[in-house]
């Protein structure tokens, strides 16, 4: 049984929004291994936040959203459809290259 290239990706979406949407939240909240590596050393007061850590989507969720779960969930999801639309855009760009040069 041979499965549509539109069929996969549909279902490698819905599959990437399940876990990113439902299961984000229960993913670990022990630190990175750079944030680990830097509180064993010693270093870790020293660090200053980065220029996005305002940002809306900073530190794995949706800022101004009170939920934990809702925040972490809807994060996923934002970061699913982002890279979908990006990987959409690229491999369209990619295919009018290829179609024109074997033309």
């Amino acid at each position: 049984m041979k499965i549509s290239n539109r069929k996969f990706f549909a279902s490698a979406i819905l599959v990437s929004a399940l876990l990113a949407g439902g299961v984000s939240f229960y993913a670990s909240s022990s630190p990175d291994g750079l944030e680990k590596v830097a509180e064993d050393v010693g270093f870790i007061e020293t660090a200053k936040d980065h220029t996005l850590s305002d940002f809306t989507l900073a530190d794995y969720g949706v800022s101004g959203l009170e939920n934990a779960r809702l925040s972490v969930g809807l994060a996923g999801l934002i970061g699913v459809v982002a890279t979908a639309v990006i990987a959409v855009g690229f491999f369209t760009l990619i295919r009018k290259k290829a179609t024109s040069k074997n033309q």
